[in-house]
């Protein structure tokens, strides 16, 4: 799987465009806000976008989704359906942080725990990591060995769970339960700063240390 990460928004959130080198077919993760900028990244990489992918919905994860959803004629997918309120709460999550209003925003397709995602000819897998939200899900590449983590992970840190039913136990069960296992060697992409390794954060993340 190739990835380009674009920061986007005053959050620097990591919107990642994914796409299947054969197939140069992709998907944009995450596109917080920035939707022009977007659309000139997806441009100069040479993608085509078939399909916007969420991981939670904190605004500055989904500002742009309905705009580039419009924009190239493809479905909405995820988060998981327990983020309903967060994605229908997004005029007073724009209110909250000062921004443009956005608009409630439906998925096409909410997803699950154990569901797959197909990107040309990658197929992501979809787990269920609440936490920094309750419907917070992650997409996993075994082939790439790369993860897309959301803010649930990220290199010496994790998730705020200070947000409306957000739990700090559960985040942490869901990094140790069904993050760590797939591997030390496992590359993730987080929803802001720089990349990091499993292994890495199991051995020196000081949230996971206890």
């Amino acid at each position: 799987m190739i990835y380009h990460i674009i920061p986007v928004t005053a959050f620097a959130q990591n919107c990642t465009l994914i796409g299947c080198p054969e197939t140069r077919l992709g998907a944009l993760v995450d596109p917080g806000g920035d939707a022009g900028r977007i659309k000139q990244e997806v441009d100069a990489q040479g993608v085509t976008v078939t399909q916007i992918l969420l991981t939670h919905g904190h605004l500055d994860h989904v500002g742009a989704a309905a705009e580039l959803a419009q924009h190239y004629s493809v479905p909405v997918v995820g988060p998981q359906k327990e983020d309903e309120f967060w994605l229908q709460g997004l005029p007073q999550q724009s209110k909250m942080f000062g921004l443009q209003e956005c608009q409630p925003l439906t998925p096409d397709r909410w997803l699950e725990e154990g569901d797959t995602v197909t990107v040309g000819k990658i197929r992501l897998q979809v787990l269920h990591c609440p936490g920094h939200t309750p419907g917070h899900v992650v997409f996993f590449d075994a082939s790439s060995k790369l993860l897309i983590s959301g803010d649930v992970i990220f290199k010496d840190s994790v998730g705020r769970t200070d947000f409306p039913r957000g739990d700090h136990n559960q985040l942490i069960a869901s990094i140790k339960n069904k993050l760590l296992p797939l591997g030390d060697e496992i590359t993730f992409i987080p929803g802001h700063g720089p990349l990091s390794t499993l292994g890495d954060e199991k051995r020196h993340n000081p949230f996971l240390q206890a």
